[in-house]
């Protein structure tokens, strides 16, 4: 198989590819047009964020079985287009997720202590310490919108700083020991440090808006290190000057395109970028929360091992023999008032219910400990799409990445793409009657840290 690597990165990429047996070219030059041409001869794409990988590019790549993101998303290819191919799509969110949120704490606590300003008025022969009195963390409520690979790395990193830590995403059931899932409107009223930790999509497009920010009870801390897209600048800006925003951390800026770099040579830079660039309240970075020697290392590696998990299992180079579903691994089913369900099983029959449901804990055959979770959602989530029904089932199984392989072989249905946290990895997938099925090898032990 023939391997096209359009941007460079670690060696260690390409040389566990070719150890692997693959044939591996790089062009790091050549224009999007120029690759189109040769792109029908290869099998896989290793890319970061060189061009886009459009319908029309794919229509030409004939061949092509897999797409490899070094990157935590997957926003610069056409996703629906890809899937319909067939065609595999690897990103690599687990390689960088502890950059960015040592990046996003670190930002934070510079900010908080004033150490820029202070660092500069020292070096400038100033030695001002009352004005650059500091704010401690402790204390705080920190809110994270997006409770994926980086939001849970960061609430992690916040243990210790005794913070509330409170979450929103459109996912219902991903709060864990760190982080408290609540409404979007919950989140708002108490919130004092607010971070984003969303992909770039259609949601999260200009989310951090007037209408937005002005929802918050609190004046508040803002820190990006996601999307630039995710922030409308003017607004923050006028939110900065009026005091509604404390500060902010960002890493990443609305204005960001692949010429950035030349942005400063631009004598007509926007209004609010001033603002920014000149203002105390302010901490930049040039998108580089990720970007860090370990992540390098890292996010090759992550697209090695995924690359390999398909076309050389570990585990065995013949799948018939793969172990399935070992368990249950949970219940998931709509009601129409969770919390007064939850009350009723708690009296009436000795569930220990939280905001997710109740954790009924065992020991499978090796005697190691595992969980079962029972949880109802509200009648209107939508985490049981496309299914239309009422319940969904979670499945615990041995090695997912194995599992999967197996199951596209056998033309099974899967739903979305794989995701990772500290307590297991998931998939989704449809049965022949319409019921979506999650599947999840367990990290059991994150329950009890």
């Amino acid at each position: 198989m023939k391997i096209l690597q359009l941007d460079s990165n670690h060696p260690v990429l390409k040389e566990r590819l070719i150890q692997l047996g693959f044939k591996v070219d790089d062009d790091f030059t050549s224009s999007k047009n120029e690759i189109e041409k040769i792109i029908g001869n290869y099998d896989g794409i290793i890319i970061r964020s060189r061009f886009k990988i459009d319908r029309v590019f794919l229509e030409k790549a004939i061949n092509l079985k897999f797409i490899g993101r070094v990157g935590a998303g997957l926003e610069n290819i056409d996703v629906e287009t890809a899937q319909q191919k067939g065609i595999h799509l690897l990103a690599a969110p687990e390689g960088n997720r502890n950059a960015v949120s040592e990046h996003a704490l670190g930002m934070l606590l510079v900010l908080f202590n004033k150490l820029k300003k202070a660092d500069l008025e020292i070096r400038n022969g100033n030695w001002l310490r009352e004005d650059n009195r500091g704010i401690e963390l402790d204390g705080k409520t920190v809110g994270l919108i997006g409770y994926g690979n980086m939001g849970t790395a960061f609430a992690k990193k916040l243990q210790g700083f005794e913070v509330n830590v409170l979450c929103y995403d459109i996912k219902e059931g991903v709060g864990n020991e760190h982080c408290k899932q609540v409404s979007l409107d919950e989140l708002q009223e108490n919130t004092d440090v607010l971070s984003i930790h969303t992909p770039q999509n259609e949601l999260s497009y200009k989310m951090v808006n007037k209408t937005f920010i002005n929802r918050f009870k609190k004046p508040f801390y803002l820190i990006n290190t996601a999307r630039g897209s995710a922030v409308e600048t003017a607004d923050l800006v006028e939110a900065l000057k009026s005091g509604k925003i404390l500060g902010a951390c960002l890493d990443v800026l609305e204005y960001e395109k692949s010429s950035f770099e030349n942005f400063f040579d631009n004598n007509n830079l926007p209004e609010a970028f001033q603002y920014l660039i000149n203002s105390d309240k302010v901490l930049l970075s040039p998108h580089v929360a990720g970007w860090t020697v370990e992540s390098h290392i890292k996010l090759a590696t992550t697209i090695a091992d995924k690359i390999e998990a398909i076309y050389f299992p570990k585990e065995s180079n013949q799948t018939e023999d793969i172990k399935r579903v070992t368990g249950i691994g949970g219940l998931f089913f709509k009601s129409k008032d969770p919390k007064k369900l939850k009350a009723w099983y708690q009296k009436h029959l000795g569930f220990n219910t939280d905001d997710y449901g109740c954790t009924f804990w065992w020991k499978d055959n090796n005697h190691q400990i595992s969980s079962t979770q029972w949880s109802p959602f509200e009648a209107k989530t939508t985490y049981f799409n496309p299914s239309p029904k009422d319940f969904m089932f979670n499945y615990r199984v041995d090695n997912l990445d194995l599992l999967l392989t197996k199951l596209k072989e056998e033309g099974v249905t899967i739903v979305g793409e794989p995701e990772s946290y500290n307590y297991g990895k998931f998939a989704w997938i449809m049965d022949i009657e319409g019921n979506k099925i999650e599947l999840w090898e367990p990290i059991d032990r994150a329950f009890l840290t």
